[in-house]
């Protein structure tokens, strides 16, 4: 059975940094495309990170220089370094595992950011 655990959220203040981790488990996932998602209170989920099975990943303008998003294959994890952090970054932060069958969702780590 596939599970899909986020970690690493809490409370930062506003120019502070977190490192969210998303651990999958019951199968491989290395050549799987990756995501973090995340939504704020009364929004819409709105995607912050894709990652490629090579490595290869992508960022709206956003997040773009403030978050970087990695993945250890041999591990099945995948990890969101989040730094500068604004106000506007708090939200649920959801990790997606995209397969051609279904996609996985984690349960979600909250980030809230606030002095």
């Amino acid at each position: 059975q596939v599970q899909v655990v986020e970690s690493g959220g809490g409370l930062v203040q506003p120019g502070g940094s977190l490192r969210l981790s998303c651990a999958a488990s019951g199968r491989s996932f290395s050549l799987n495309t990756m995501a973090w998602y995340r939504q704020a209170p009364g929004k819409q989920r709105e995607v912050v990170a894709i990652i490629n099975s090579d490595g290869r990943s992508e960022s709206p303008d956003s997040v773009k220089g403030r978050f970087s998003v990695s993945r250890d294959n041999a591990k099945n994890t995948m990890h969101l370094q989040t730094n500068g952090l604004k106000p506007e970054d708090t939200a649920v932060y959801y990790c997606r595992i995209l397969t051609s069958i279904e996609d996985y969702w984690g349960q979600g780590t909250q980030v809230t950011v606030s002095s």
